[in-house]
């Protein structure tokens, strides 16, 4: 469970109001399976005991962090809720995990209630240290009592604000040509593409930020598409044909978007129809241009060849995937799998070469409410994360087996027994958790997005 205690308030730009972030003291979680002290009531001695998730004898445990659970933890607050967003490719180079302190920058869209007073969030994080780093600032600055130093040591962020007309469901960033877009789903039944360059360069160079703030810039979407039936939430850009985009509405169709010279799009007017409710999300095969999956409401997960007419597309289709609603999906990029998470409450993975009459490889029941995104680990093929309406973000590793010879499991009981040993990390403190992603270009840094704040951190076990 987190602890929050603000560091600093270092908004840069008065549109986005109160931006905090925090770093690593009081704040994280507790790793599954570690021992808890819980005071007597005289306060003379000390008792430890597991504390597991969602346990309803647990209801009233005051938690503490532990913060040697994680290598890096920094949560970032916005005055309001961005429930969507995704990491922004940058140029400062690969697996760059272990290259502290780290930066990042990344967009997010609002869901205020007023439509007209709704953005996009472009955010650059820098200077945030390491855990054991924070831990060793602080005692040299309480030794030395040098207010400079304290401040050389605060993470930092900058942020540029873009007007979006209404709530922003869904954002997706992809490169097209050396230029950074972002493709947002709007409550308005429109899906707007936007050329994110401007409010990048504002929030790397402080110069250009206060003449993009003076200036009251705000760039205009480069494309809007007002063709499907309804607001949807569904929207993947294809990771082989650079511009290509799919979007799925809440009327069950699904349109495809192809780039055309002059920097526009051509979108399909007849579209991919075979779901019969709402599409909750779509993603590309990694490693076949022309292939795409989806999941909807209608508790399928759908395989499409965009090579075939609309009519006709829909190649495999595994009914009954989960037992309600089928929310999210992550295609693994090195293997022929499919993660899939629902309403209720299970992680299912799907082996292609099985699909869609073979049974899931494995299902996943430690989320007590609805599954409300999924991920898989951008280089480690057997490693995800997940997370719930149950405010739970889960790391796993399907690659752990049980060990069985451990002679202190005799000591453990039953409940903990019972975790599936593939459950490596449960992190709490977020409200309302809704997105995560992993950051690609630094291997096991996740970035999780909530009703009241964006948490950035490593965890000691991925």
């Amino acid at each position: 469970m987190a602890f929050e205690k603000n560091i600093n308030d270092v908004s840069s730009d008065e549109e986005v109001e109160n931006i905090e972030m925090e770093g690593t003291e009081e704040s994280g979680s507790e790793e599954d399976g570690e021992d808890m002290e819980e005071n007597t009531a005289n306060g003379e001695s000390s008792t430890s005991r597991i504390y597991l998730p969602g346990s309803s004898s647990q209801t009233d445990v005051e938690l503490e962090c532990d913060e040697s659970a994680y290598r890096c933890f920094h949560a970032v607050k916005t005055a309001s809720s961005c429930l969507s967003f995704d990491i922004i490719p940058d140029e400062l180079g690969d697996d760059r995990a272990n290259a502290y302190p780290l930066t990042m920058s990344i967009v997010g869209g609002t869901q205020g209630e007023k439509k007209h007073l709704n953005n996009l969030l472009v955010m650059r994080f820098s200077n945030m240290g390491s855990t054991k780093g924070k831990k060793e600032e602080d005692e040299e600055s309480e030794e030395s009592d040098s207010e400079s130093d304290d401040e050389d040591s605060k993470p930092v962020i900058e942020c540029a604000s873009v007007r979006h007309s209404g709530c922003v469901n869904r954002v997706k960033v992809a490169n097209l040509d050396g230029k950074v877009l972002a493709a947002s789903w709007s409550e308005t039944a429109k899906v707007f593409l936007w050329d994110l360059s401007r409010p990048l360069q504002a929030v790397n160079d402080p110069r250009i930020m206060t003449c993009y703030i003076q200036s009251n810039e705000s760039p205009q979407p480069l494309f809007t598409f007002g063709g499907h039936l309804s607001e949807g939430y569904a929207v993947e850009w294809s990771p082989l044909v650079p511009g290509m985009l799919a979007s799925g509405d809440c009327k069950k169709n699904i349109h495809l978007w192809k780039p055309m010279e002059g920097g526009t799009w051509h979108v399909d007017q007849r579209p991919y129809t075979a779901h019969t409710d709402s599409v909750e999300d779509i993603a590309w095969s990694p490693n076949e241009r022309n292939v795409m999956a989806s999941c909807s409401i209608d508790k399928t997960i759908r395989i499409w060849d965009i090579r075939v007419t609309s009519n006709k597309a829909c190649m495999l289709t595994r009914e009954n995937a989960h037992d309600s609603d089928v929310n999210v999906i992550s295609w693994n990029k090195q293997e022929p799998f499919i993660l899939s998470g629902g309403d209720d409450g299970k992680l299912r993975v799907w082996d292609l070469r099985k699909f869609p009459t073979g049974d899931p490889i494995c299902t996943f029941k430690h989320h007590t409410a609805p599954i409300t995104s999924v991920e898989w680990h951008p280089t480690d093929l057997s490693v995800f994360a997940a997370s719930g309406a149950d405010d739970q973000l889960t790391q796993w590793d399907l690659s752990t087996e049980r060990d069985e010879t451990l002679e202190d499991q005799k000591d453990l009981s039953p409940e903990v027994l019972a975790l599936p040993p593939q459950l490596l990390f449960v992190h709490q403190g977020q409200k309302e958790i809704k997105e995560l992603h992993w950051h690609k270009q630094m291997p096991g840094v996740l970035v999780s997005t909530a009703q009241n704040c964006v948490n950035v951190f490593r965890t000691v076990s991925v």
